[in-house]
């Protein structure tokens, strides 16, 4: 049996899920589904196809897909993208990145596929199509009249099992959803695509040549870094940034598959949603006899058609109908369900009056673990800070501040200066202005402290950074 290559494509930054899902961490990463986020679950569906992933990624976002693999224990290559430039262009880096024969999976990310052992036999069905020279998508067999998916008609069956494409639909009207639906030939468009490496770039060298030289000239000048203990078992790919800087942005559906002569589709009959909006989350979750549904620590009263995400608080629903309530510790979204779609217009929105909450959490990720700003005032901030075991924060010093460490669990090994010493539950420190300093687990549980800012200016670049193991100095 032929090998496939998984190719995940993590980028998009998830505006329709805010305020869960935000530039900084979008909803790929986010744990939507019990504690695992919709990546981790991706990778561990493909885990059965293909022995190693390829995953292209913002890098900004590298050490977020890093922790992903490693969390679904497995390997991989991590193409790194220096600006988004769509689906043709991330396509063309990882094609081009690996040999001509290889069979090439493309997943999104972002979708939620329960029925992992149908997904499988469903990709492995498109096997002989594309060692044909098909490129071969794949559709989902409607359960409802959506207008958030486009739509591909199918057309006869061909010798290798796949079948012919009649057309591809935009997102339909309500009215044409219905007739389509009724048709009885039409497939949503799950954006899933398989094929040999060497078909696929013939494909894009044949109807967009300057996509695929923009990229042939930033992997021809790529950079591989193994970022070691940082990442295990992962190598970051860096394409040059300028030449692809000059590539054309542009989906994979413009550039080739609505155009392109040898393109199959194969139906998939499982569930399947792309998790798209706050509705397709809220359908995710049980209903009880009014329809209401929840998420955490929610409660309804007297309410119908309601859903609550509240994963930190109590959040109390009391005599309404048809609302989304998305609760998270910095931001609160009340919407009703028909406004789902424009969710992205208030990120728009709250970028443009320049609100952190738009694009950050109060809760940041690092690839040493997270912090959390707990609270801030005049001269002061507080965080809570966890590191990963075996992890540190990189050698660094403050121009404008100070900061005081109070270890709440586990063990921290503290740079101060020209003294290393370690710091146990219930002991504290003090970082003065100026002072080089550094933090670092040395121990198999995670380490959580205290930090108390204090100074002049207390903004994250007042960070200057002379050693670090994650590539920052």
């Amino acid at each position: 049996m032929n090998s496939i290559t998984p190719v995940i494509l993590c980028g998009g930054s998830g505006t329709r899920l805010w305020p869960l899902s935000r530039k900084s961490f979008p909803k790929q990463f986010v744990p939507l589904i019990g504690d695992k986020s919709l990546l981790q679950l991706t990778l561990e569906r493909v885990g059965a196809l293909g022995e190693r992933v390829v995953c292209v990624a913002a890098d900004d976002h590298r050490f977020l897909v890093a922790d992903m693999l490693q969390r679904a224990k497995r390997e991989g290559t991590i193409v790194l993208e220096p600006v988004a430039r769509n689906t043709a262009a991330a396509m063309a880096l990882a094609a081009l990145q690996a040999k001509p024969e290889d069979f090439l999976l493309f997943c999104p990310a972002d979708h939620h596929i329960p029925d992992a052992a149908a997904f499988q036999r469903t990709m492995r069905e498109g096997l002989t199509a594309a060692a044909n020279g098909m490129i071969v998508t794949f559709g989902v067999v409607p359960s409802f009249p959506s207008t958030a998916y486009g739509y591909i008609r199918q057309g006869e069956l061909r010798p290798d099992g796949s079948l012919q494409v009649a057309q591809f639909i935009e997102k339909p009207e309500a009215a044409r959803a219905q007739q389509l639906l009724l048709q009885g030939d039409a497939l949503w468009n799950a954006g899933i695509f398989l094929a040999q490496a060497r078909f696929l770039l013939e494909a894009l060298g044949e109807h967009a040549p300057d996509i695929l030289a923009s990229c042939r000239a930033a992997m021809a000048a790529a950079k591989s870094e193994q970022p070691g203990k940082a990442a295990p078992g992962v190598t970051f790919v860096r394409p040059d940034r300028a030449a692809f800087e000059a590539c054309r942005s542009q989906s994979i559906d413009y550039a080739v598959m609505e155009r392109h002569a040898f393109v199959a589709v194969i139906p998939f009959r499982g569930q399947w949603s792309d998790v798209g909006s706050w509705n397709a989350v809220a359908d995710l979750a049980p209903a009880d006899a009014q329809d209401n549904r929840v998420q955490g620590q929610g409660w309804t009263r007297n309410a119908r058609n309601t859903f609550i995400h509240a994963p930190h608080r109590p959040v109390v629903a009391l005599g309404t109908h048809d609302l989304l309530i998305i609760d998270t510790p910095d931001a609160v979204l009340v919407a009703q369900r028909d406004a789902a779609e424009q969710v992205k217009d208030v990120v728009a929105m709250l970028e443009q009056g320049n609100a952190t909450q738009a694009a950050l959490h109060r809760k940041v990720v690092r690839p040493w673990g997270w912090y959390d700003s707990v609270d801030a005032g005049e001269r002061f901030q507080v965080k809570r800070i966890g590191v990963k075991p075996g992890a540190s924060l990189s050698l660094q010093k403050h121009h404008h501040r100070a900061e005081h460490w109070v270890v709440v669990r586990g063990t921290a090994e503290v740079t101060r200066g020209a003294e290393t010493f370690l710091l146990s539950e219930n002991q504290s420190t003090y970082i003065p202005i100026g002072e080089v300093h550094r933090l670092h687990n040395p121990g198999k549980m995670e380490l959580e402290m205290i930090e108390v800012q204090s100074g002049a200016y207390l903004g994250e670049d007042d960070i200057v950074r002379l050693d670090d193991s994650y590539g920052r100095s």
